[in-house]
């Protein structure tokens, strides 16, 4: 024969049980095309499923294939999860759902429901809607819930939902990027109204796409995704990361950070292969995907002088193009909004600047830092937060700094260790330290 014995006796083998061959998933890459090209010789009946195109040359002369696409995996969703949990598909329609991403838990591995109502009291449709899990998937999640609820000795809550929907994603992204279990909710922001109300719209979009660009068709064609794309703009330590972590809570997602500049690579071609493994993986993946550093690949266009030049904008196009044509929710971060090229601005949904903190926003941020911290009585951060212009996350390691200094001595943190910590982020930034902090 003139096709490998194991297609041979595939072929075989359905035929006289008069049956179907399913291949899925179909091998990337050259492998694809000998695969198909062997099984569709006979006169079986041939299903083929995968996340590349149908290429028509695979078959040669043989067949004329049947091209469909698969149905989306949000499609019907809000009734299985009714019927793996048990409940009413209704349950809950137009119930509030306070949970805020239910990360915290009480015990090691625990839920942390915050309070959720039962069963009888879940907003199903609102708590499932970030997931895109198979059915099989979802009848898993659900039984690890009931199970969850049982270990808490508690009743279902849409904590015991969003933690055992985000077990079932695949984990094949860790290979790519960093990992982030969310453990922060909307309170440990401090921020001025507008970011507030821009990342609560965020969370929203994210949560309701499917509804709003699929079930009601407002999507905007061209092979555009039904994404989320946004920008958070702003120096480092304003709190970009974090925020993503707040709106990855919110929706009971993990939150998978790229570091955008170690996925370029000075070799043609490499730095689009790179991106392609992370988008692949991202879209088997309920996650939130924060690409840091923007401005490695999305930095404006320079006229091209040489290859290099041409290549680099190579770079950046593909990338513009696989962010658009992707479903996932994409957030990406730079330290200055200007260095950003406009092509790419105009396709984000949401642009989030993230200002410098002001005197009263930085006392909160002391405050934050050092609420689990032993402190001396009557501590006041208030001279550190109006003599020292720090960002959030410089005033975290400045408390971080106070508090290794009075762990050493085995006493509590008092207004010397505050100002050696913020003396200490000023060297680091090569600023001039003020002289005697005043109100001490």
């Amino acid at each position: 024969s003139a096709h490998p014995p194991p297609l041979t006796a595939l072929l075989r083998e359905a035929r006289l049980r008069d049956c179907a061959v399913v291949v899925s998933p179909l091998p990337d890459g050259e492998a694809a095309a000998p695969l198909v090209r062997g099984l569709s010789v006979g006169d079986v009946p041939v299903l083929l499923t995968g996340a590349q195109p149908y290429d028509p040359q695979w078959s040669g002369e043989h067949t004329a294939p049947l091209a469909l696409d698969a149905p989306r995996r949000t499609a019907g969703a809000a009734a299985v999860w009714a019927e793996a949990l048990g409940l009413d598909e209704s349950a809950g329609d137009g119930g509030t759902d306070h949970d805020g991403g239910a990360s915290r838990g009480s015990h090691s591995g625990g839920t942390g429901n915050g309070g959720d109502g039962s069963d009888g009291g879940l907003d199903l449709a609102r708590v499932t809607a970030a997931y895109r899990l198979g059915d099989e998937q979802i009848r898993r999640a659900a039984g690890a819930a009931h199970g969850l609820a049982a270990f808490d000795g508690t009743p279902l809550t849409a904590a015991h939902l969003r933690l055992a929907a985000r077990q079932q994603s695949a984990s094949g992204l860790e290979r790519h990027a960093r990992r982030i279990r969310p453990a922060v909710d909307w309170d440990d922001l401090v921020l001025p109204e507008t970011p507030l109300e821009q990342l609560r719209e965020l969370a929203l979009r994210s949560r309701f796409r499917d509804r709003v660009l699929g079930e009601w068709r407002l999507s905007a064609g061209g092979g555009r995704g039904r994404g989320v794309l946004g920008l958070f703009a702003g120096e480092s330590g304003t709190g970009k990361t974090l925020s993503a972590e707040v709106v990855a809570a919110e929706l009971g997602l993990d939150l998978y950070v790229v570091q955008l500049s170690s996925v370029v690579d000075k070799y043609v071609g490499e730095t689009e292969k790179n991106l392609e493994r992370i988008f692949t993986e991202a879209d088997r993946t309920d996650a939130v995907l924060l690409f840091d550093e923007a401005d490695a690949v999305f930095g404006k266009r320079s006229e091209v002088k040489d290859s290099h030049d041409r290549y680099a904008n190579m770079e950046s196009a593909y990338l513009l193009q696989r962010l658009e044509s992707f479903d996932g929710i994409a957030l990406l971060t730079t330290n200055l909004r200007a260095n950003i090229d406009e092509a790419f601005t105009r396709r984000l949904d949401l642009v989030i600047d993230f200002p410098f903190p002001d005197a009263e926003q930085r006392l909160a941020l002391w405050h934050n830092s050092l609420a689990a911290v032993p402190c001396e009585e009557g501590l006041d951060a208030r001279p550190c937060a109006e003599e020292f212009e720090l960002s959030g996350g410089a005033i975290r390691s400045a408390v971080v700094t106070a508090a290794y200094a009075a762990a050493a001595r085995g006493g509590a943190v008092g207004p010397e260790d505050l100002l050696a910590g913020a003396r200490r982020e000023y060297r680091k930034a090569g600023r001039l330290v003020p002289s005697a902090g005043r109100g001490w």
